[in-house]
Order: structure tokens, then C-alpha cells, then sequence
């Protein structure tokens, strides 16, 4: 399932490394800087992210499995391009408490159970509902973008031990989300199929 790639991303990939050495970076944690980077062109993410290596690789692993992915909005979903998503937003309602965002995660909850992989990159409401559900995830990619709550739940999410990919700044939002989990799924299984 090789992806062709086309010579604008090789022209651009080719500018981004000449402006920034993403080269001390260990394969899977330079794959999703640089993409991230290459959606934004913003050169900051490389030290705004924040990610481990180990849990890339494990959630790279289980992503290519088949593990279930599911984002906050349609509009991660939407950038996302190799697989299909779990997004429960047209379904949630708001109460009180409880913002429609929250209410999607609960019912996509109750859809995959544990070990999904959950792409957050609009709504803080949502990341921190999944903060408070059992979802053993393979992965939490939580870049939520604005000025409230975006990054006390990023903290949050830093703080709780499960196994992700944020960044501290207020920036963030759905391309820079799904690129993040793009970067794993264009990512070769084997290095031998390594291409860029």
C-alpha cells in the first residue's frame, strides 16, 4: 500500500529540512513533527510537541492492526486520509454539565471501547471527557486549539499518564491533529519501505 507522493510535499518537505534539522529526531517522533509542521508551516512545533518515541511506536503498531480511530470533529476526520474514522458529534446532544464535544466522546466511548486511538483537535470539552473514561486508548493525540482551556487540558492529559501526542501552546486545531496521525499511518512498517 505504498502512497505516492506528490512533488509539491518532496519540494516542501525538501524546504522545511533546510530550514529546520529535524535529523536528531528518533523515525516515528520526526514523522509527526514534520508533518504537523508541514500542515501549519510552523516551524515552532518542533519545540512545542511533545511525545515519546515508545508510544508512537506501539500506537504506530496498533493503528496499522487496525485499531479504531475516532476524532472529535468532522473536520479531523476529514483530513484524515487512509482510514476510516468514528466521529459521534452529529449524534450528541448538550446538557447540562456536558457540552455536545464531551457527549460525542462518551458515545464513541461506548462504540470502540479500549485500545482506539483518539484524534482531538478541536474541542478541550472532549479531551477532557476522555480524560475521565476508562479508554485504555493506544493512543490520545490531544492538539485542541484556542485561548480557553486548550492548554490546561493538554496539560491535563501530559499529567495523566496515557500514552500521547500535544503540545503546550494554545495552537493546535483539526489539520494539525490529523496530520499527526497521518505522519503514522504514511509511516513504513518495515524501514525497508521508508521513502521520505
Amino acid at each position: 500500500m505504498n502512497r505516492v507522493v506528490h512533488p509539491i510535499e518532496v519540494e516542501s518537505y525538501r524546504r522545511l529540512r533546510a530550514r529546520l534539522d529535524t535529523s536528531h529526531f528518533p523515525p516515528l517522533t520526526r514523522a509527526v513533527v514534520e508533518r504537523v509542521i508541514h500542515s501549519a508551516a510552523d516551524l515552532e512545533y518542533a519545540t512545542d510537541l511533545v511525545m515519546d518515541e515508545g508510544s508512537l511506536e506501539r500506537a504506530h503498531a496498533a493503528l496499522h492492526s487496525g485499531a479504531p480511530v475516532v476524532t472529535d470533529v468532522e473536520m479531523v476526520a476529514a483530513g484524515i486520509t487512509r482510514r476510516e474514522t468514528v466521529c459521534r458529534l452529529k449524534d450528541a446532544k448538550s446538557g447540562p454539565g456536558l457540552t455536545r464535544s464531551a457527549h460525542a466522546i462518551r458515545l464513541a466511548h461506548e462504540q470502540v471501547g479500549p485500545g482506539a486511538i483518539w484524534v482531538i483537535g478541536n474541542a478541550p470539552t472532549a479531551l477532557e471527557e476522555l480524560l475521565t473514561l476508562d479508554a485504555a486508548p493506544a493512543l490520545v493525540i490531544g492538539l485542541p486549539v484556542g485561548f480557553v482551556g486548550a492548554v490546561e487540558s493538554k496539560a491535563a492529559l501530559r499529567g495523566s499518564g496515557l500514552p500521547a501526542v500535544s503540545n503546550v501552546s494554545e495552537k493546535g486545531g483539526s489539520a494539525v491533529a490529523s496530520a499527526a496521525l497521518n505522519a503514522l499511518l504514511y509511516h513504513p512498517t518495515h524501514p525497508s519501505e521508508e521513502t521520505s
